[in-house]
């Protein structure tokens, strides 16, 4: 067959387009230039931003604005390069993380690399993902009762999916992490850098580890702390965290039966505890703090779950101590964001599936039956109860990762973590292979880095060196003081308040 020039012009735009959409996100960044400016939030800081495509399968279709902020090096002439930070949520700032960088990390980090942080998209400055407010508190209880209660749940979800989709626009439904690592590729690229080093917390862990599956060589060093494993299923993932929240009451229940600051000490806490479950229950739990409002029994788990995370062991003690008396008169915050991207990411990273009620409710009884005080993870009952019935599938389902192509990985993780289970630690080291290394904090709370100047220094020493410690190296556990753990405000509470658009 004789080509003709609108057969050799068709060929030609067909190639064109599948160059361009294989395009990476550092070709598409490859031309821009970042134009910094004073932050608005921290003049001493400076703030950037960066349109990158809603798709990287197309290119040229809607983009978004990705926020940046940076810290440069304190001692410029000994720089290394750029630590890109992260901080979890799903939904946390990075912006935020980095303007509070001079008081997470250490004088030697900040010295000598830049730190960055960018708002992944639909997470505050970039491109928030939106809901209306009035429906954010319409919705049903999380911790899901019954079946009409399971029906209620998927319906809403629906009813909010729809509503963020609008208020959100193109960006929603392309906010899993998978397209967030392109998104900091190429942030990569407009910094001028040809590699980077990581340092990610918590979810942010995720954003790490498939950063350096996608672009190994892009790694210059990069540290995992409390560690996020993407490769289970829905039982695997119910039972570790609730295994691990149990793991931290049992550690808050020893800890104030050996320490005499413990508003209960001398007392049967978990006796105490379960007082207070049965009367959530049943509706007749007042809080200490607000008269006016009944806990349910989500509500009390989630002051315990809460309180182990610095953790601020002296705080629940104080709490449950109150809440077992007269009620105290202190109001309650109304909710005034009506940014909300949990499951927007959250849905997108993972497939939970539940096959019906009858499933829900006998894996929760299950879940009961092993951890009497911690019956259910409140981070893993809204994780399950925010995706029943989610109208899109995730772009970014769980699966093991492949094994490191990078240099040296670290990984710290505290043997007592309530959100990310140190056996979650265990299992990516495993999947990361030989050039992970994984240290242990031999204490509680979730995040470790600047828990203890073991802890600090390990860390510190392989970001300037890149030379990981000794397989097996751990540090012993420094227990609570009365506000928290390290300096003040503690690491934890940084963190806390760099994912704070988390919903």
């Amino acid at each position: 067959m004789r080509a003709t020039p609108r057969s050799f012009l068709a060929a030609f735009l067909a190639v064109l387009t599948s160059v361009v959409s294989a395009a990476s996100p550092a070709q598409a960044a490859r031309d821009r230039t970042l134009t910094w400016k004073p932050c608005v939030e921290d003049k001493t800081a400076q703030c950037a931003s960066l349109r990158v495509p809603v798709d990287r399968a197309a290119p040229y279709g809607p983009s978004v604005t990705v926020a940046l902020a940076r810290r440069l090096a304190t001692d410029p002439e000994r720089r290394i390069g750029t630590l890109v930070v992260n901080p979890g949520g799903p939904g946390g700032s990075g912006v935020d993380f980095a303007l509070d960088s001079p008081w997470f990390f250490s004088k030697a980090i900040r010295g000598r690399f830049d730190i960055v942080g960018f708002d992944p998209r639909g997470v505050a400055r970039s491109n928030p993902v939106k809901c209306t407010a009035k429906l954010l508190v319409a919705g049903p209880p999380v911790l899901v009762a019954s079946a009409r209660r399971y029906d209620e749940t998927i319906a809403y979800n629906r009813r909010l999916a729809a509503d963020c989709a609008r208020r959100t626009g193109a960006v929603f439904g392309h906010a899993d992490t998978l397209s967030v690592v392109d998104d900091m590729d190429a942030v990569r690229a407009a910094l001028g850098t040809e590699t980077i080093s990581y340092y990610g917390a918590s979810y942010g862990t995720l954003l790490g580890a498939q950063y350096a599956e996608r672009y190994p060589h892009r790694v210059r060093a990069l540290v995992l702390d409390s560690v996020m494993d993407h490769s289970g299923d829905t039982g695997a993932f119910l039972d570790a965290e609730t295994r691990a929240a149990q793991d931290s009451f049992n550690e808050f229940v020893a800890w104030c039966a050996r320490n005499a600051r413990c508003a209960l000490h001398g007392r049967d806490v978990r006796a105490v505890w379960a007082t207070l479950m049965n009367r959530a229950r049943r509706g007749t739990l007042t809080d200490p703090f607000d008269p006016s409002y009944r806990l349910n029994l989500y509500d009390l788990l989630g002051v315990a779950f809460g309180s182990f995370y610095d953790p601020q062991w002296h705080t629940l003690a104080h709490f449950l101590k109150e809440a077992s008396g007269p009620a105290g008169r202190r109001a309650r915050e109304p909710l005034t964001d009506a940014e909300y991207s949990f499951p927007a990411v959250f849905c997108d990273d993972w497939a939970l599936p539940v096959r019906g009620w009858n499933d829900l409710r006998d894996r929760l009884a299950t879940l009961a039956r092993g951890n009497p005080e911690m019956p259910v993870s409140p981070l893993a009952m809204t994780s399950v109860a925010s995706c029943l019935g989610w109208p899109l599938p995730p772009d970014n389902p769980q699966r093991a990762l492949a094994t490191a192509r990078t240099g040296p990985v670290l990984l710290i993780n505290a043997r007592h973590d309530p959100a990310t289970p140190h056996v979650w630690a265990a299992e990516t080291a495993r999947q990361l292979g030989p050039k992970a290394t994984l240290v242990t904090y031999e204490g509680w709370g979730h995040t470790v880095y600047g828990r203890s100047p073991c802890v600090t220094t390990l860390v510190d020493r392989y970001l300037l060196t890149v030379r990981p410690p000794a397989a097996g190296s751990s540090c012993p556990g420094v227990e609570p003081k009365p506000g928290g753990v390290g300096r003040r405000p503690s690491h934890a509470a940084l963190l806390r308040r760099a994912a704070n658009h988390a919903g």
